[in-house]
């Protein structure tokens, strides 16, 4: 077999052991030459120690994928940091007093004495859940300023100025020929960052060496850091000049620096905090994080990768304690690309969440419409033409960071309860922000006038395409609000004493759009087949044409929820138009999610079980949507549907 089999057996998941980041150009199997030394046992020879060791049993079906990240690092070290060989040890016991420690520290890099331990690093495989604790303990140990923890793919570098108790992290170790000192004055720019990275790992590592016991707001906390760090990113301009957002080798001055910067984010970027609002992060605490943080770019990074950040930072989301779900975003693309909007059309999603459905369908328009135009002129379609609203205040943080990040800095994304428009009215700057921007949508009543015949006038509005997925859970019995819903009454005219929250949702995403406009809605699969939903189904066909119904696969919303779902694709009939009574309706039923039982991703692989990537380097999900959303294209060219042409 060859090393790269080899390499696929040990890392068992192949995508792993060609996706060691923290190696760069670096390709294992160029640099290892591992051998059959005995019948069915795989061989590599050390690069420090003169002996062979055995990294895969074939026969055991047993490997070690810890040693290839040693030996990818002693590799590192020697040829990147220029350390001598003489100055660098393996397997060296840890003595914790009256024991030593079972397993050794892997690599020990000495200073120029060659006796005092400079830094330890401890080796784990790539999907390797702790360490920490560990690397800790060798740092204590053994009198060691730096420890690095790495698992191949991504590194934490903990600096301690021995005696002192105190932890801190390091962007990078120094080279042979620098000191610590050097690391915290090398400059830093936009070039020198990391654009592949874990960011739910990177948190992880934060909560385990400072937010689980500072005393705050992980979520806030964290979410001050990204903005703070998104102004430095995009203030610097070209990718050689200097960033601010780093470490310095006192704490108070990174607490004032990065202080300093997140005062600007709130001026470039207002309505997101309150005027007052700082830090609260103790300095030595601020400064891990932003040890941490500072090495990677946020600017125009992966969104998925910056999605599930947010989706672990809020658990209650996360858990579906108000019947809310991030949306997987193969979702959201098919919904996008069968409605297919237009670079003059205007765009909203009425429970906007994290902002999945108003990135990817402005990403859509910037691909397709708007291929050819400035990167100024895309930025004004976003500034002017998404809109987004929801209830929850840290959902409208996270949209609003997203926008920033896929590169719109003006996003409409609005506090308010798209439910009872009526409570859009009061003095605070946030509700007046956001009727001084959608009033221009408005499609009947005119301007907002505060006249008491008027009370409706945040109501209807002209948008042209609404894509959303509204929360399910909650019911309303505020009779006030119900009553503004021909929904919320029976047959008879009388009103109902309570109503499902989506179900609401439905009739006002018709209200929000304009004769026309065009609709996706994501809803319990229950409302389209109960028998006691038949209501339901006679209110849309007489408010609007039925395009599709997608059927989701149960596997969709997991880990969050197994409730059955299905996007409803609507068009409002046009003023004077009458409502056809039989009309084709393209139907589909998904049966690849994208996801197992247990709600993890599955990804395409390759005849030789490689995990297959797009064209921007991202894994492909292995669903069945794009089919889906290929085929309805097929059958709206054939309709002759307006969008599709």
């Amino acid at each position: 077999m060859t090393t790269k089999q080899i390499l696929d057996k040990i890392f068992k998941k192949p995508d792993l052991a060609y996706g060691l980041e923290e190696f760069g150009a670096l390709h294992p199997e160029d640099i290892l030459e591992i051998f059959e030394k005995e019948k069915g046992k795989f061989y590599l020879k050390c690069f420090k120690r003169d002996k062979d060791l055995l990294v895969w049993n074939e026969e055991k079906q047993i490997g070690e994928p810890e040693e290839i990240v040693r030996q990818l690092w002693l590799q590192k070290l020697i040829k990147d940091y220029n350390y001598p060989l003489e100055r660098i040890a393996v397997e060296v016991s840890v003595d914790f007093g009256r024991e030593v420690h079972e397993k050794a520290a892997d690599i020990v890099i000495y200073q120029e004495d060659k006796e005092t331990t400079l830094i330890v690093l401890e080796m784990k495989s790539p999907d390797s859940k702790d360490g920490l604790e560990q690397i800790k303990s060798y740092l204590n140990a053994k009198g060691s300023p730096i420890g690095v923890l790495s698992d191949g793919k991504s590194k934490v570098i903990l600096y301690r100025p021995y005696p002192h108790q105190f932890e801190n992290t390091l962007r990078d170790i120094p080279r042979s020929n620098q000191t610590i000192q050097d690391v915290f004055e090398s400059h830093l720019t936009l070039n020198d960052l990391e654009t592949n990275f874990d960011l739910v790992k990177i948190i992880k590592v934060l909560e385990e060496l400072v937010l689980a016991g500072a005393g705050v707001d992980s979520f806030n906390e964290i979410f001050k850091l990204i903005y703070a760090k998104l102004y430095d990113e995009k203030d610097a301009g070209d990718i050689n000049n200097e960033l601010l957002f780093r470490q310095s080798s006192e704490a108070r001055i990174t607490y004032d620096n990065i202080q300093k910067l997140f005062n600007d984010a709130k001026r470039e970027w207002p309505g997101m905090f309150l005027d007052g609002e700082s830090i609260l992060l103790e300095p030595n605490h601020l400064s891990v994080c932003i040890g941490e943080l500072e090495k990677i770019k946020l600017y125009d990074a992966n969104l998925e990768i910056i999605d599930r950040a947010f989706e672990y930072l809020l658990p209650d989301v996360a858990k579906g304690k108000k019947g809310q779900y991030f949306t997987p975003r193969h979702v959201i693309d098919m919904a996008v690309k069968m409605l297919n909007p237009k670079e003059n059309e205007y765009i909203v999603d009425p429970a906007s969440g994290s902002g999945g459905f108003l990135i990817h369908a402005m990403q859509w328009v910037w691909n397709n419409d708007m291929d050819e135009k400035s990167r100024e002129t895309k930025i004004n379609f976003a500034a002017t033409h998404i809109y987004g609203i929801d209830f929850d205040d840290k959902p409208v943080k996270i949209s609003r960071a997203l926008m920033l990040i896929a590169g719109d800095g003006k996003s409409h994304v609005f506090k308010l309860n798209s439910l009872n428009p009526a409570e859009w009215s009061g003095d605070d700057r946030e509700k007046e922000k956001a009727r001084s921007e959608l009033r221009d949508r408005l499609h009947k009543f005119g301007d907002y006038t505060k006249d008491a015949e008027n009370e409706r006038h945040f109501k209807y509005f002209d948008f042209d395409v609404l894509l959303t997925n509204p929360p399910f859970a909650g019911e309303i019995k505020d009779r006030t609000l119900l009553n503004e819903y021909s929904l919320a009454k029976n047959d008879k005219g009388k009103l109902r004493n309570k109503m499902e929250r989506h179900i609401l949702f439905i009739e006002r995403a018709l209200n929000l759009i304009k004769p026309g406009g065009r609709l996706a809605i994501v809803l319990p699969q229950g409302v389209l087949n109960n028998t006691n939903m038949q209501y339901i189904r006679e209110f849309l066909f007489d408010k609007a044409r039925i395009l599709a119904v997608v059927g989701l696969n149960v596997n969709t919303f997991k880990p969050h929820t197994g409730t059955k779902t299905s996007v409803l694709f609507l068009q409002k009939w046009r003023d004077n138009e009458k409502a056809l009574k039989d009309y084709p309706i393209f139907m589909a039923v998904s049966k690849k999610s994208g996801k197992d039982n247990s709600g993890d991703y599955y990804y395409k692989k390759d005849a030789d079980g490689n995990i297959i990537v797009d064209a921007k380097g991202h894994k492909a999900v292995d669903h069945d949507l794009d089919e889906i959303a290929e085929s309805f294209k097929e059958f709206a060219q054939k309709e002759r549907l307006s969008f599709w042409g």
